[in-house]
């Protein structure tokens, strides 16, 4: 009777115990969504202060300009396969920079992910050293990048694609050294043990581990650059945001060819989603799984 006393005053303490946490977790959930609150009311107070008109006297003129640009491209809706056919190019260009800048990215994010994991770095003593590279590569914003490199460099897509594959380097160094992680060391320590210098070691015992998820989060981050890309544009530096700037900078009678580029770009970004969703899914569960599906 004594033990079972005891066992059933153990699961009361447990139950009240979790009772505890449960009350302490949901009263600090409070607190910070009340503060979250109060922060995002003074930050809009702040806003609307600095604003040059005042939000409530404008917020139902809202939608007046996506109905200008669509009442006007729905008048000229003939003119619309010729303004595809115009943009085009600026499109491809625009792939260009994503692609250019999500292979150079994922080879310069590569190196830093092998050289700041540990077991794995050809000198362990630069792991922190590399970390902070990646961190500094992905905490600097690509059209910060952009504009300085236009400056240097003058407007055009070489600036937009060096902006986007530093930060995709840093991005996808950190993703990468996470997926290291789980990586086995068996592997590596086995061919170290027959002499494989670290190039070998990283081909042969580490890229077949993790070069799934390597790919899967490339194509990932090459949907992102795309967006990047196209808004880098309208800094000066080419592609369809440098069009569609261009364009909407006109006002009045420029507005079907905006239409056009916006079109243009959500099809685009919707079929690249798509397909690299689809590879992702293949890489990471198998073709066979992914053929059944």
């Amino acid at each position: 009777m004594t033990d079972l006393s005891a066992g059933t005053h153990g699961v009361d303490q447990i139950k009240a115990d979790y009772s505890e946490m449960t009350r302490r977790k949901r009263v600090y959930g409070g607190i910070l969504l009340i503060v979250f609150v109060a922060l995002m009311a003074a930050g809009f107070r702040t806003a609307d202060d600095r604003n040059a008109g005042s939000f409530v006297d404008g917020w139902h003129r809202i939608f007046d300009y996506p109905t200008e640009v669509l009442s006007e491209a729905w008048e000229k809706i003939g003119a619309l396969p010729e303004n595809l056919v115009t943009f085009f190019p600026a499109l491809v260009e625009t792939l260009n920079i994503a692609a250019a800048s999500t292979l150079i990215g994922t080879i310069a994010g590569t190196f830093l992910a092998l050289m700041s994991t540990r077991g794995m770095a050809m000198w362990p003593a630069l792991i922190p050293l590399f970390r902070r590279i990646a961190d500094i590569c992905r905490a600097i914003p690509e059209i910060v990048i952009a504009l300085v490199l236009i400056f240097v460099l003058g407007g055009g897509p070489v600036p937009a694609m060096i902006a986007i594959a530093i930060h995709t380097a840093g991005a996808l160094g950190k993703l990468f050294s996470e997926v290291n992680e789980n990586a086995s060391l068996k592997p590596v320590e086995g061919l170290h043990s027959v002499g494989a210098n670290w190039s070998q070691r990283m081909y042969l015992g580490v890229i077949p581990q993790v070069g799934p998820n390597y790919v899967s989060y490339a194509l990932l981050r090459f949907e992102i650059n795309i967006r990047a890309s196209a808004i880098l544009g309208f800094v000066g530096a080419g592609g369809l945001g440098y069009e569609l700037r261009n364009s909407m900078s006109w006002g009045q009678g420029r507005y079907d060819q905006a239409a056009a580029i916006f079109l243009l770009l959500f099809v685009t970004i919707v079929v690249v989603d798509q397909l690299s969703g689809l590879l992702r899914d293949r890489l990471t569960h198998g073709f066979e799984k992914g053929a059944r599906a």
